[in-house]
């Protein structure tokens, strides 16, 4: 007869082991879910300011576009002693002037423009405002006007202008023509513009823009510009 083989005792895991483990696991899981979600936000973090960057690029593309070429032409029947003698204004928070449609955003030709916050279904918002330049008169009723919105979110909006015939390099709130100056582009338009924008996902740098000005002479596609004036 074989002898009986004695039983060895097997030991399994306690309940209270079962419990550390199961911890251990759900601690684990906790912080891999926090670092997923963590990755998730960041990776919204940086398409969102991706975004920010698109639309400032944007709309910087299309401002100096517009800006590129102002017109000097001049508000129909207006004499010099009623103030600047052409379609240009230049407020604080708004700038409006006649210039050329950049052709990659629409049809060409000579248009007018303003420049200015305005409150939106969305909220505050800077807005670029046009319409085809009509000789026969002065600026349009803008509510009328086709819009291209510029910046969402405005919380701050101001224009400053270089005003070379006075002091050159810095820059006044408003632009102010003089009357009894001679009308040409240095006496009736600034050198360059600078705009400040605040928004509710921060403060823009400063844009400088150069304004190169346009004799009337001009052909609304002709002629090339340097620096702050044209040659025709």
């Amino acid at each position: 007869m074989r002898p009986l083989l004695a039983r060895v005792p097997t030991r399994g895991f306690t309940l209270l082991e079962l419990l550390v483990v199961m911890s251990l696991m759900s601690l684990v899981m906790l912080a891999m879910t926090s670092a997923l979600r963590t990755m998730a936000q960041t990776e919204e973090r940086v398409d969102a300011r991706v975004a920010r960057a698109d639309d400032l690029r944007s709309s910087l593309d299309f401002l100096r576009g517009a800006l590129g070429r102002v017109a000097m032409r001049k508000v129909p029947m207006q004499s010099a002693a009623q103030g600047s003698p052409y379609l240009f204004q230049g407020g604080a928070d708004a700038m409006v002037w006649v210039g050329i449609m950049p052709a990659r955003f629409g049809a060409g030709g000579r248009y007018v423009f303003r420049l200015g916050p305005e409150a939106l279904p969305q909220g505050q918002t800077l807005t670029l405002r046009f319409a085809p330049w009509n000789p026969m008169s002065g600026f349009p009723d803008w509510a009328l006007t086709e819009m291209r919105p510029l910046v969402l979110g405005l919380t701050g909006f101001s224009i400053q202008y270089e005003d070379v015939r006075r002091a050159p390099g810095q820059w006044q709130p408003e632009w102010m023509p003089r009357a009894d100056a001679p009308p040409d582009r240095v006496n009736q338009f600034p050198a360059r513009v600078r705009l400040l924008v605040q928004t509710s996902q921060g403060t823009w740098p400063d844009v400088i823009i150069p304004l190169r000005v346009m004799s009337s002479s001009s052909s609304s596609l002709g002629g090339f510009t340097v620096g702050g004036g044209s040659q025709d």
